[in-house]
């Protein structure tokens, strides 16, 4: 399979899985007991006042037409209004992405900086006290909810040592400093998950491409364990490792909603738990297929990537 045949394939695929994406979150939503216009108005509202909101809102025409009104004014950039703040879904989107997209890739690169070096040693030392402590440490770090480290972490770092505040985040307009401050204690708390996964990722992934012969071979030439390790075993491990680094940028994003609400970040996770509590249903609605196509795009990058870095995957899918 040609590459060009390979892309057009995937980009078929990821299209069909977009739109199921779509119909079931659409579906999801509409199954959600209550009316927003009720939930805006009050239980005692007058009818013909819930029967104009309901109107304002497009909410009394046919779920069909709703999915068809909500689709393609996705596809063509239009989000809808939303209920609640009375303002383009959009917008409020763009206003909490720059929150939410930093504070991901900033949990993405703790997590490298913390597992690509322990798992390297880990790989080097494979069967020493390092590497046993190594694995029982990823596995509490695979254990533990990430909201209970933040719990912890702001109870050390912001309650006794004082260095970092408990919560909330002012902005950017203060400088990058400033805003970096505020987001380290939940990027650690994200990171730290994620950094237990890919250290034993990463491990696994080099102790299995010390065993290839080419390594043998350089080994024989007259190379270290450790340079054989660093020059030809990590560009090697590095293949499996793309999917767990997609996994989780996507995992960072998507899945913060506990993270920002437990440290008061005006990100995306915390605007869906608002949403789903306001009833606000095309915020909820865009939010979350926002989030499944950040997820469909990050993993459909790492595919086209595996098919650049070793052409066999790409024929074995032929």
């Amino acid at each position: 399979m040609t590459m060009l045949a390979y892309l057009v394939r995937k980009a078929v695929f990821l299209a069909a899985s977009l739109l199921m994406a779509s119909l079931v979150v659409f579906a999801l939503i509409e199954v959600i007991p209550g009316d927003p216009a009720t939930y805006m108005l009050g239980i005692n509202a007058r009818a013909d006042t819930l029967a104009a909101l309901r109107a304002e809102l497009g909410l009394d025409v046919s779920a069909p037409a709703r999915y068809w009104h909500w689709i393609s004014g996705m596809i063509t950039g239009d989000f809808g209004i939303s209920y609640t703040y009375r303002v383009p879904v959009l917008d409020i989107v763009i206003e909490r992405l720059a929150v939410s997209v930093p504070l991901a890739l900033y949990a993405l690169v703790l997590a490298i900086t913390m597992a690509f070096p322990a798992a390297m040693a880990a790989a080097h030392y494979q069967g020493s006290r390092g590497d046993r402590a190594l694995l029982a440490i990823t596995q509490f770090g695979i254990a533990v909810p990430n909201f209970w480290l933040a719990i912890l972490l702001v109870y050390l770092f912001s309650l006794v040592l004082g260095w970092f505040s408990a919560g909330g985040f002012n902005g950017w307009s203060e400088g990058i400093s400033a805003g970096m401050k505020a987001l380290t204690l939940p990027a650690v708390a994200l990171a730290l998950p994620q950094a237990a996964i890919l250290s034993r990722v990463m491990r696994e992934a080099l102790i299995d491409t010390m065993r290839e012969d080419y390594i043998r071979t350089a080994r024989a030439k007259g190379l270290t364990r450790f340079q054989a390790l660093l020059y030809h075993g990590f560009r090697n491990a590095l293949i499996p490792v793309l999917t767990i680094l997609g996994m989780q940028f996507s995992f960072l994003l998507a899945g913060a909603i506990i993270i920002e609400n437990v440290f008061f970040l005006p990100g995306l996770g915390r605007l869906v738990f608002q949403a789903i509590a306001q009833r606000d249903l095309i915020l909820v609605e865009s939010v979350v297929f926002l989030l499944m196509v950040a997820v469909m795009i990050v993993t459909f990058i790492v595919d086209i990537a595996y098919a650049f870095v070793d052409p066999r995957i790409r024929r074995s899918r032929a």
